[in-house]
């Protein structure tokens, strides 16, 4: 039998040839002298080369040369009925109409066509083919009718309610949060149909609405007891034949730098300081020792993709044998790494380095408030329980402000939004909201990781070894354009070439604005005109980091695209990078790169989602209370509005009081017909919290009315 991509390519020769005319399958065949044993690889080839859109197929079930207008990519349901194909590579998506979604459920992977007209400034498309169902069960909560029930979906882009025959309720009852498996998707305006699969418990339980999202995003808590057994297997404590061939670093002062309640410990930093300039160690757990490729273990990590940091619970990538275990890098044990030995001058360059497979011992476990509280605040009890130390915190200071601001000088943007940390009780209660801690410490070890990342990949790029890179794209050209055409008005400019800006532009507004009162506004929609960071075996540059070569190499505990490279290094260390294993690797490294980067949006998606649920339940025991935000949003049906302590929430345009309000796109704000008040991005406003909304997690706010507060004090 043929290869499979070569009988891809003589189909498609010949239904591109002027010769061709459309045909179905079966006469498709017999024109290409299909063997019948070979038909089932034949039909797979002609449908492969309709999901890639190099064929198309008739309502006929002809097969024809693709048209133009014809893309192929996912689905984006709408609660109201209608929704958008989002296509990679497209900056736009396109607008589909309820009537044009033809049976396409929330992230089906679908072809469309694309219609004459536009809705607002979105093309419109129609769905014209079902490629694959992405959606296979919903999260939601059961609501019992007498011989049947519904579930009415969490996810609220899922525009219809899952229909669950008697037989298929699982002993569920009004009220209870389950998991449904679709049994069909529905059609002619009738509901998609279920059955029940697991009971959460209550939607009122403790605990059972983070649980709603973790099984809403699929993420996988439990490891299999293989992989457990394996873990278990293989975390033996470090021994003379692991240590064999390494550079033994043990006697070299070294610390880990975290976060006081942190349990993965995966990098520790050593530095020395001579008349040649700093001797900078950045080291890093060497997991690839620990899980080999194609184990159970490396199968399970590949398919989780990164650790997901919840705001009640971490979902580890890996088990916590090996996460807070023998891969953590814990004080005064010795541990197996990998270390980036940089010699950095005094202009932050790194004028030489090595990459060794090493053995350590940390010497403290350090936390950020504590290295903060010696190097800010010069705290006399700890600058003495850590007087051993305290030199080469200071040593470490001096050399992270050289390094970002050699990074400030050639452009490295820093976005600087404060995140939160949400406080919750035993019952998974939220008590307070506090923002997170970014402190000297907390910026020397990005710094260090930053550079010692920079430092491997551009060891590789040179190499011309596959490998993992961190990517970052320049930003469109279009939304540069309305980015420039908007700061105008504040009497700011950006300077770029036609289709290019370089990040030293944006670094220059985001440095002018500081202070001002448009600095949130500018910061936010300079932010907006980003692109995402992807993995990617291509090195094509980090724009925000304005540097040609950048790796995540920092975090293997945590993030696979980490691991995947370690396991490079290694070979490539041991001599063993033969054309037979890079080969190997080219082979799998664009597989790996795309699924971390969807994996991490994934777990990016999860995370967003239960602070919004608890930062809902903080403020819905604060109905009426008086707060300051800013405006950081605008749209057609109203403001957003982002109070200090980071909750976000909504004043409806209807609710706004005096006039009737009009959206202006262009400038960002609503402004009042005949008052001609304006509210716009950036403007700080004070609000009551008016509502909330437990299903979807929503706050709103009416405007404060300082007179009518008075009034209803003293009527």
């Amino acid at each position: 039998m043929k290869n499979f991509e070569e009988r891809k390519k003589t189909i498609e020769q010949f239904v591109l040839s002027e010769l061709y005319v459309p045909m179905k399958e079966k006469e498709l065949a017999i024109m290409l002298q299909v063997d019948p044993d070979d038909r089932t690889e034949f039909k797979r080839a002609l449908e492969e080369l309709l999901v890639e859109n190099r064929l198309q197929l008739t309502k006929r079930g002809r097969y024809i040369k693709p048209e133009e207008k014809i893309l192929t990519g996912t689905f984006i349901s709408n609660a109201k009925g209608f929704g958008f194909v989002e296509v990679e590579g497209h900056d736009e998506d396109y607008y589909v109409p309820e009537s044009k979604v033809n049976g396409a459920f929330h992230q089906d992977k679908v072809t469309i066509r694309l219609l004459p007209g536009k809705r607002g400034k979105r093309q419109e498309a129609e769905v014209i083919r079902i490629v694959e169902r992405s959606v296979t069960s919903v999260v939601g909560i059961f609501q019992k009718q007498k011989n049947f029930g519904f579930v009415v979906p969490d996810n609220l882009k899922i525009a219809q309610d899952i229909f669950i025959a008697k037989e298929h309720t699982n002993g569920a009852v009004d009220g209870h949060k389950v998991v449904v498996e679709i049994l069909n998707y529905g059609k002619d305006n009738k509901n998609p149909e279920g059955k029940i699969t697991e009971i959460l418990g209550h939607i009122n339980d403790p605990g059972v609405d983070i649980l709603s999202i973790v099984k809403g995003f699929d993420l996988p808590m439990e490891f299999p007891e293989k992989v457990l057994n394996q873990a278990v297997r293989v975390s033996n404590p470090v021994s003379k034949a692991d240590m064999e061939g390494r550079l033994d670093l043990r006697n070299v002062l070294m610390v880990t730098i975290d976060g006081e309640d942190a349990k993965d410990l995966d990098d520790a930093v050593s530095l020395t300081v001579d008349e040649n300039g700093y001797h900078l160690g950045v080291h890093i757990a060497d997991v690839s020792n620990y899980v080999q490729e194609n184990s159970a273990l490396d199968r399970e990590a590949l398919k989780r993709g990164t650790s997901v940091y919840l705001v009640d619970r971490v979902i580890p990538m890996l088990p916590h044998t090996l996460s807070n275990g023998i891969c953590s890098l814990n004080e005064k044990e010795d541990r197996l790494a990998q270390s980036c030995l940089m010699d950095i001058n005094e202009k932050g360059e790194v004028v030489d380095y090595r990459i060794e497979e090493t053995v350590i011992n940390v010497d403290r476990r350090m936390s950020y408030r504590v290295v903060a509280d010696i190097l800010e605040n010069h705290d006399k009890a700890l600058c003495e329980e850590y007087r051993d130390l305290v030199p080469m915190f200071e040593e470490m200071a001096k050399l992270a402000a050289i390094l970002r601001n050699k990074r400030k000088k050639r452009g490295s943007i820093d976005f600087d939004f404060e995140e939160s940390k949400i406080i919750l009780d035993s019952e998974g209660r939220p008590t307070d909201i506090k923002p997170y801690e970014r402190n000297v410490a907390t910026k020397l070890i990005e710094d260090f990781m930053l550079i010692a990342n920079e430092t491997v990949a551009s060891h590789f790029y040179w190499l011309e070894t596959p490998f993992v890179y961190r990517t970052h794209e320049s930003p469109d050209p279009e939304k540069i354009k309305k980015l420039a055409l908007f700061i105008s008005n504040f009497g700011y400019h950006l300077k770029s070439s036609q289709d290019e800006i370089h990040p030293k532009e944006l670094q220059k507004l985001l440095a002018s604005i500081e202070g001002t009162e448009e600095e949130n506004l500018i910061s936010r929609l300079t932010l907006r005109s980003m692109k995402q960071a992807r993995y990617s075996p291509d090195c094509t540059g980090h724009f925000g980091l304005a540097c040609p070569y950048y790796c995540h190499f920092t975090s293997p505990i945590r993030r696979y695209p980490d691991l995947q490279i370690h396991r490079i290094i290694k070979e490539y260390l041991r001599g063993r990078l033969t054309e037979e294993r890079m080969e190997h690797y080219r082979s799998i490294l664009d597989t790996v790169c795309k699924k971390s980067s969807e994996l991490e949006r994934r777990a990016d998606e999860a995370e967003r989602e239960t602070e919004k649920c608890k930062k809902a339940q903080y403020m819905g025991e604060r109905i009426g209370k008086h707060y300051k935000g800013v405006v950081s949003g605008v749209t057609a049906w109203g403001i957003y509005v982002e109070l200090d302590n980071t909750v976000e929430g909504l004043i409806h345009i209807s609710k706004i009081p005096g006039d009737y309000y009009i959206f202006d796109e262009t400038n960002y704000e609503i402004y009042g017909e005949k008052t001609k008040q304006t509210f716009k991005l950036g403007q700080t406003v004070e609000v009551i919290v008016n509502d909330v909304d437990f299903v979807s997690n929503t706050v709103d706010f009416l405007l404060y009315d300082e007179e009518e507060e008075e009034w209803q004090k003293n009527p």
